[in-house]
């Protein structure tokens, strides 16, 4: 990256509200978002977000393509990796002391299996089904936690019929902060995923360690109205989308595969589903 780019993207991070706007957009990486709900998340104006969009779009850090009658922000991989490559090599030189390298390339652990955290909401349907099936179908592979960043008082009785009904045994699941995640004593997580579009707007610390993160968004059944049909499709739906990704995931040779790769692979899960996705088969409520 020559000079007067990055000069450019600096600038244009110089500011804090752009500069949430793009941290916002790479926890929503690859997928982007939309202005309403980046406005929605960071609480900011539209005509001020519209003007922090189009100064990211001129340094190059973000980019807009529409998406049917809206535009879907996104950032733009090549530049922000050109950004980072120009900070760390040119102007730091690489100097490990003043940057902080990536884990190894292979996350995998000396012993143990794979800690994995599911992130949600109320941590009462989405994230517990995760937690489960991995926990299920990972076969002592990987070991699956999930939390909520606003924790219900227990989970959803429709989710667990769901569970039970798939053979799932659903004795020890409990919505849990995600503060509980953050104490010395916890596991250090490989894997953070954020499966519904409230956890990835959060604006968290970063987690120690480095884990590899996704956004696996699933629509959630919890807001389903309708007839016991309507809202039986809305669980079922939930339930399915994250099995059928758990099933690909824990099929990765992830001791054969480098960061890049890894990052890859989960990333195009988080849109394994949308194509069947029958979102507006049962009414939500607002």
């Amino acid at each position: 990256m020559e000079i007067l780019s990055a000069t450019r993207a600096f600038t244009a991070l110089g500011h804090p509200g752009r500069l949430a706007v793009f941290r916002l957009l790479v926890r929503f990486a690859p997928q982007g978002a939309r202005p309403t709900e980046i406005a929605s998340a960071l609480g900011l104006k539209q005509n001020t977000l519209s003007h922090h969009l189009a100064d990211l779009v001129a340094a190059g850090l973000i980019r807009g393509l529409r998406h049917g009658r809206s535009i879907l922000y996104s950032i733009d991989p090549d530049h922000t990796r050109g950004l980072v490559g120009y900070l760390i090599d040119d102007c730091c030189r690489g100097r490990p002391e003043l940057c902080t390298a990536l884990p190894s390339a292979q996350p995998a652990r000396d012993k143990g299996p794979f800690e994995v955290l599911f992130l949600c909401s109320a941590n009462s349907a989405r994230s517990l089904f995760a937690e489960a099936i991995l926990n299920t179908l990972g076969k002592g592979r990987f070991r699956a936690h999930s939390a909520g960043t606003r924790p219900g008082k227990g989970p959803h009785p429709m989710a667990l019929q769901i569970l039970q009904r798939n053979g799932i045994d659903t004795t020890h699941l409990r919505p849990k902060p995600v503060s509980d995640f953050d104490t010395p004593d916890a596991p250090a997580m490989d894997f953070v995923f954020t499966v519904c579009d409230n956890a990835a707007s959060e604006d968290c610390a970063p987690w120690p360690g480095q884990p590899m993160t996704a956004h696996w968004g699933i629509p959630d059944p919890v807001k389903a109205i309708g007839t016991d049909a309507e809202r039986a499709l809305a669980f079922a739906t939930a339930y399915v989308e994250p099995y059928r990704r758990i099933a690909t995931f824990v099929a990765l040779p992830l001791d054969q595969l480098d960061r890049l790769a890894i990052q890859r692979r989960i990333d195009a899960l988080a849109t394994l589903d949308l194509a069947s996705r029958p979102e507006t088969s049962w009414p939500v409520s607002p």
